[in-house]
């Protein structure tokens, strides 16, 4: 395990009486909302988002809290000693910038949390990014800590924000003191909480994998690609970085960024390719490799394959980098494998919904962008896959080749399926549809016994549903339906 002394003072007095500013009343603002003010900060809300929109929220909120709904005036901004955005914000709106210039700090939830952390005492924190993989990951890590005895917080991009995990099990615990506080922190974090990062300096980090996403937010995928590589910017070398050596994107900039530095963290990898320190897998078997983990393994075979709940090269790929995470951070052995061994997957990811007349239903929701798409694709054959949705500037022309050998039908929905018409360029049978609930009928229609109807839209879900879980389940919703 990785340790560090930590305090029993849990008064963090930081923020007390500050003016901060809360952009975002979202998941992440309301926790972040709920901290400063547990912790004295004087607190106003701004969301550009009408009032009615929010009633819920801000039903949530303490009463000493100010709220601006329906625009973000500047006035607003300029009275804050200091801003916190929420995830969903673009940083670049003029009041941010307005902001910035005349020197008023402006950070993220994520930061938020970790100077928060540090003021109560040095908990080691563990941060999970990537483009696809992160939320799958981040579960294992955390059962696989929990399994081998250690005590956590679960949050971030998954589940609660950070900030609110943090206020209610540590700074609102009854007895809150340094024997009960969590060995670690476990967070999902995405390129959106990095891009307002100070000092935020996970204890170990991981870069799953990098390809585009978020083009319609970022203007190139240089940016894209800066943001995720936070992660790891302000670490030492006490701490850890574990990266996908199979990613040639990822490996070019670790490259870039850590070559120049005199110190960087130490570096571990997973790979399904080839033999590397870390993970690797070699004829069917999950090897530990590293002199580097509290217990120094050298081709240490882990776990088959087979033996995974979990399928498909991605689900490889996930399963190796949590074992090494929950590996590096001290868990054992034993406890990786019958964790890996009974993990059945998450919901939307991939998730088995029902089998009817021969044929596999499957719901990949959480698939959001090309990358996702095509990483579903090398696990199957003979498919109909369904996609489409709000557009997030995936470039749809790289999954051509994967078109023209696994999938007999495609089916179109939401505002990107001209788009993704034209980008795949008649390689696939193509079909546009109303809405979900007509796409799956049409596939049902489409496929035949033995083939598989896939849900892997490569888009965002916002033009036709709340989010991606809403999308889901009313594709589960229209799968029974038919089978009944």
């Amino acid at each position: 395990m990785i340790t560090r002394e930590h305090t029993v003072d849990i008064m963090p007095i930081t923020f007390k009486d500050r003016k901060v500013l809360v952009v975002g009343l979202a998941r992440s603002g309301t926790g972040a909302v709920h901290m400063l003010s547990g912790l004295g900060a004087t607190v106003t809300v701004s969301d550009s988002k009408p009032r009615d929109m929010l009633e819920a929220q801000i039903k949530q909120l303490p009463s000493s809290v100010e709220v601006i709904t329906g625009s973000h005036p500047l006035e607003a901004f300029a009275a804050s000693e200091l801003i916190v955005i929420s995830p969903g914000v673009p940083g670049n709106i003029p009041p941010l910038q307005n902001a910035r210039e005349k020197g008023i700090p402006v950070i993220s939830e994520i930061e938020l949390a970790f100077q928060v952390l540090q003021s109560i005492g040095s908990i080691p924190f563990i941060g999970i990014t990537g483009t696809n993989g992160k939320s799958t990951v981040t579960t294992l890590v955390n059962l696989m800590l929990e399994e081998s005895g250690y005590n956590t917080i679960l949050g971030g991009n998954i589940g609660n924000a950070i900030t609110e995990e943090i206020q209610k099990n540590m700074l609102e615990a009854p007895q809150a003191s340094g024997k009960n506080m969590p060995d670690y922190i476990v967070a999902e974090i995405s390129s959106f909480q990095l891009e307002s990062i100070k000092e935020f300096r996970p204890n170990i980090s991981s870069v799953l994998n990098v390809s585009p996403d978020h083009l319609d937010r970022y203007e190139s995928m240089a940016a894209y690609i800066d943001a995720k590589a936070g992660i790891f910017s302000n670490q030492t070398a006490e701490d850890y970085l574990i990266i996908n050596a199979d990613d040639p994107v990822l490996l070019k900039v670790i490259h870039e960024k850590l070559g120049v530095r005199s110190e960087r963290p130490k570096i571990l990898y997973f790979s399904v390719r080839k033999i590397v320190e870390g993970m690797y897998a070699k004829d069917g078997v999950l090897f530990a490799n590293s002199s580097l983990l509290p217990v120094p393994a050298s081709h240490l075979p882990l776990i088959s394959a087979n033996e995974l709940m979990i399928k498909g090269v991605h689900n490889l790929e996930n399963a190796m980098a949590s074992s090494l995470i929950a590996l590096t951070a001290g868990s054992k052995p034993g406890d990786v494998k019958h964790v890996l061994k009974s993990f059945r997957g998450l919901e939307h990811r991939m998730e088995f919904v029902r089998e009817v007349n021969g044929i596999t239903f499957i719901n990949d929701s959480k698939g959001t962008n090309a990358g996702a798409v095509a990483r579903s694709l090398e696990s199957f054959e003979d498919l109909v896959l369904i996609m489409g949705g709000t557009d997030k500037g995936s470039d749809f022309s790289v999954l051509k080749d994967q078109m023209k050998t696994k999938v007999k039908a495609l089916i179109l929905i939401g505002e990107a399926k001209y788009r993704i018409e034209r980008s795949l360029d008649d390689t696939v049978d193509t079909y546009l549809v109303e809405d979900l609930n007509k796409a799956v009928q049409f596939s049902f229609s489409k496929a035949s016994s033995g083939d598989t109807v896939l849900l892997s839209p490569g888009c965002a879900s916002f033009d036709m549903f709340e989010n991606f879980e809403e999308r889901g389940k009313e594709f589960k919703r229209a799968v029974y339906e038919i089978a009944d």
